[in-house]
């Protein structure tokens, strides 16, 4: 099934306690499409290195599933480079078969943002989540 993009520049990131897995799926105006996949570790040090790869792809969207509370140090980490990620609620990227692994789960999050299908939970701001 081909999804038709609606965003050409896209990351999503399956988080988890120990690593973040991200995936940037970037259009290219000539209409190749660019696939890059990475992963960053737990540590304060890896949440930034997440942000700046994250913030070199100049991104039109960044989602990344609400995992239990693992997702809110990568959220504050890409927030403080000015990326305002969405996140999603597991339940609605997971009932899809074959995707068992985190790089395809990371995939299959970019994949359906760039084509427009998810829709981010309510985070708070900065100060109330403080």
């Amino acid at each position: 099934m081909e999804l038709k993009p609606i965003f050409q520049r896209v990351i999503g990131l399956d988080i988890h306690q120990a690593q973040v897995t991200g995936c940037a799926i970037i259009g290219n105006p000539d209409g190749t499409v660019e696939v890059e996949r990475r992963q960053f570790g737990s540590f304060k040090k890896d949440r930034w290195a997440l942000a700046d790869w994250c913030a070199t792809w100049q991104s039109d969207a960044v989602v990344m599933e609400s995992t239990g509370i693992y997702w809110k140090s990568p959220y504050a980490a890409l927030e403080q480079v000015g990326i305002r990620a969405q996140v999603v609620n597991a339940r609605h990227v997971k009932q899809v078969p074959g995707r068992k692994t985190d790089v395809g789960d990371a995939e299959w999050l970019a994949m359906l943002a760039r084509a427009g299908l998810l829709r981010g939970s309510f985070v708070p701001p900065a100060p109330l989540r403080e």
